[in-house]
């Protein structure tokens, strides 16, 4: 598998909207304004596309292939890993790609996810709802920042994290988004202050802790290595990897709170490219709740296990930091697009057009994707 996916594929083509809280727009329209943007930046036609993979929710891709003029593709499919679903679509469309099934693909998130789809509507759909509706919702717990929070909870008292190694999270993604005029929180600062008052959610959750609901649409378009020479701007996808946590029903049913999918999916991922999280000059880390990032960084073997607080401290992973980390803004100040965006902003990066955010001399990206109850997926770009 090592030989045959790594850098197999490209990135050729990016394109998104700004996020929202009310598009105003279908999630259709959405779709097919990002997917234009990435047909543009790409340098080619609507119909060179033949492959589709939307995110499970949001617009698919028979509600866009009309208004692209596109009559057939030859491969639409998508990938049942809630948030790791994006990172998910960059392996499936690799795999497409180095099967010769497809030649351009398109992996798109569009939804309106703040003015139509609200978190309480998509929490039922995940792994575990016989479970949950049984024995969790009649005692009030529902929603995925109360699921969520125990690990939070449990961090701390294992390991003494604190609510300011949180905040150190939630500021570095604000400061970014400060930077990026898409972002859902561009012109909303943040100081310590302000995170450490705002209201209580889930203990030890506040609202600062929480990633945005949002309307918008983010894309990327990726051939073979070979058709992304014909290219100016290549990203490749050195390494993909996928892992299922032990317990796909509930958090609080594993021997360990903290493990999940990425613990498996990042080491194939870096195997594959055949570098090290040392390597990394930048990562995307899926962003849901703020502790998430100090997570991920831990399980993705950026740090060890408990060390994530102490690892995001001083601006580590902020603007000007030594990992800059969600340099769009990621889900808590960009938006919540299932981290689409976080992807699309990768090769931005990459291809050095992020403007005022961008990281001089960045060659080597990670990306992570968290899903229902703890779903993991990893990438490593690297720039062409």
């Amino acid at each position: 598998m090592s030989s045959l996916l790594s850098s197999s594929s490209a990135i050729v083509g990016v394109g998104r909207t700004a996020c929202s809280r009310n598009s105003g727009t279908t999630e259709a329209d959405l779709a097919l304004r990002a997917i234009s943007a990435a047909i543009v930046d790409a340098g080619i036609e609507a119909t060179d596309i033949d492959g589709f993979v939307p995110y499970v929710l949001g617009a698919p891709s028979e509600d866009v292939l009309e208004g692209l003029g596109i009559v057939d593709v030859r491969m639409a499919a998508t990938t049942v890993m809630g948030g790791a679903g994006p990172v998910a679509g960059l392996k499936l469309a690799a795999m497409a790609l180095a099967a010769g099934v497809v030649r351009y693909v398109v992996v798109y998130v569009a939804r309106n996810g703040a003015s139509q789809s609200r978190v309480e509507s998509r929490a039922i759909v995940v792994p575990g709802k016989t479970m949950r509706a049984q024995l969790e919702r009649p005692a009030g717990m529902s929603l995925p920042v109360q699921w969520f929070s125990l690990m939070a909870r449990r961090h701390m008292e294992e390991y003494g994290t604190t609510r300011e190694h949180f905040g150190e999270v939630a500021i570095a993604a604000r400061a970014f988004a400060n930077l990026n005029p898409d972002a859902q929180m561009y012109e909303k600062t943040m100081t310590m202050e302000d995170y450490l008052n705002s209201r209580p959610i889930a203990d030890p959750y506040h609202l600062l802790d929480c990633c945005l609901e949002s309307d918008g649409a983010a894309a990327v378009i990726l051939t073979t290595a070979k058709n992304a020479e014909d290219h100016h701007r290549p990203v490749y996808v050195a390494g993909v990897g996928e892992g299922h946590a032990e317990s796909s029903a509930s958090f609080v049913s594993r021997k360990n709170f903290f493990d999940i999918g990425l613990k498996r999916a990042a080491p194939i991922a870096f195997e594959m490219a055949g570098l090290t999280p040392d390597d990394m000059d930048l990562a995307y880390i899926y962003d849901c709740f703020t502790f998430e990032v100090i997570h991920q960084l831990e399980s993705a073997g950026f740090c060890g296990e408990g060390e994530g607080g102490a690892f995001v401290e001083g601006g580590r992973i902020g603007p000007g930091g030594a990992l800059p980390v969600n340099t769009g803004g990621g889900l808590l100040s960009d938006g919540h697009l299932a981290h689409m965006n976080g992807i699309v902003e990768a090769a931005v990066q990459l291809t050095g057009r992020a403007g005022r955010r961008q990281v001089d001399g960045a060659r080597n990206v990670f990306l992570s994707g968290f899903g229902d109850m703890g779903d993991g997926t990893a990438a490593v770009l690297v720039a062409g």
